[in-house]
């Protein structure tokens, strides 16, 4: 027996550890369309001011009942209203322009977008243009988006290496943590590899693997570094795990040899620079789609958990082969599917499928109940209140 209830924040300690908690814990994902929809806060408020997003993070967690809030948002300069010029509708969006002419584009239920004064092209630097030793950490939802040489909001200075993270960053984080101090609270860090990605947009990332193999692994090298000056940030600032989102590391988008060459290296090196100063702190990939190729390759990071598992007809894991292949080794969040089940589905099928889950997740401890990726911005929330009662009826210890 496991003796009284523990707190969500206890629970998630133990089954991270892979001890035994009094019960399977639940932590789903929302995507930030889905706190814009159900928060009852407004969305330009939720994405740029800091304790705007530590409510609606609160809120919901409350709401369904979660153990752990991950803090995906960084914290807001606090002077980002005097940096607005107007707010203004256009069609079903509002629009942001801001005093250097740059607008930000505002849907009711998706993450905001930052263009130039065309109001259609984004910013993004080309690869000949990069200098590694010109870069540090690239933080895609940033207020202005991304920027080269990277500078916070609409300033235009740049970042300087010395002290590159504003001392708001960490707000965000700390409000949450005193919102909830009985919740599991979780940080969250972009890859270098995403950091990469987002700079690059996509398909310019992609190609600059092949164009040119050795200044890629130069940047990916330079943006570990800052990293890991985050992470240890979000650890100094109270969170209890650090989720590292690495998005385009499947194999959808890329080889198992790529992910050897390109990504193992560098989240290594990340894990293993905050790991020096915070060894208990467990740290967790989030990585989509297809990555049932690759489950042990990814234990070689020095992960403690992989987040995610996307279960067929979006990825290529079934739990149970994952449970028995990894699940000593790391523990495992996720596998309910977030489109098929989630947002498509009725709460019975909801639940029916957490069930599911939490009995092959359940024994030995390590698992917690998740959607694989983010609950989508328009999933019906009596359906994401099925986690907690699948946990709740089935997912006891003892």
């Amino acid at each position: 027996m496991t003796g009284a209830a523990m707190t969500p924040r206890e629970r998630m300690a133990r089954a991270m550890r892979h001890e035994v908690p009094d019960r399977v814990p639940a932590m789903c994902q929302l995507s930030l369309g889905h706190y814009f929809l159900n928060s009852g806060l407004d969305e330009i408020d939720i994405w740029h001011d800091t304790e705007t997003f530590a409510e609606a993070l609160v809120r919901l967690q409350r709401r369904y009942g979660f153990d752990g809030i991950l803090v995906n948002l960084p914290g807001r300069d606090p002077e980002w209203r005097s940096r607005v010029r107007k707010i203004e509708t256009v069609g079903d969006e509002r629009h942001i322009v801001w005093k250097n002419d740059w607008v930000t584009i505002c849907p009711e239920d998706d993450n905001p977008h930052v263009y130039l004064p065309d109001r259609t092209t984004r910013y993004f630097p080309s690869f000949e243009e990069v200098d590694p030793e010109r870069l540090y950490y690239m933080e895609p939802h940033d207020l202005s988006s991304i920027t080269y040489p990277y500078s916070w909001g609409f300033d235009g200075e740049p970042a300087s290496r010395d002290a590159f993270f504003p001392p708001w960053h960490w707000d965000t984080l700390k409000s949450v943590r005193a919102k909830a101090p009985d919740v599991s609270v979780h940080g969250e860090i972009f890859s270098p590899f995403s950091q990469f990605m987002e700079m690059l947009d996509y398909t310019n990332g992609l190609m600059a693997l092949v164009d040119d193999a050795g200044k890629t692994k130069a940047c990916l090298d330079a943006l570990a570094d800052g990293s890991i000056e985050l992470a240890r940030g979000h650890c100094r600032a109270g969170a209890d795990a650090v989720l590292i989102s690495s998005a385009f590391a499947g194999a959808g988008l890329i080889s198992k040899d790529h992910y050897r060459e390109f990504v193992l290296p560098c989240e290594k090196k990340v894990i293993a620079g905050v790991k020096a100063e915070f060894p208990d702190i467990p740290f967790y990939v989030h990585t989509c789609g297809a990555i049932g190729d690759r489950l042990e390759m990814m234990g070689e990071t020095g992960t403690d958990g992989i987040d995610t598992l996307d279960p067929p007809p979006l990825g290529t894991v079934d739990l149970a082969d994952a449970k028995r292949r990894v699940g000593e080794r790391f523990f495992i969040k996720g596998n309910v599917d977030p489109v098929n089940t989630v947002l498509q589905g009725t709460p019975e099928e909801t639940f029916a499928a957490c069930r599911e889950r939490v009995a092959i997740g359940k024994p030995g401890s390590g698992y917690i109940l998740s959607t694989a990726c983010s609950v989508a911005p328009a999933a019906p929330p009596a359906n994401v209140e099925q986690f907690r009662r699948a946990v709740e009826e089935f997912g006891r210890y003892g």
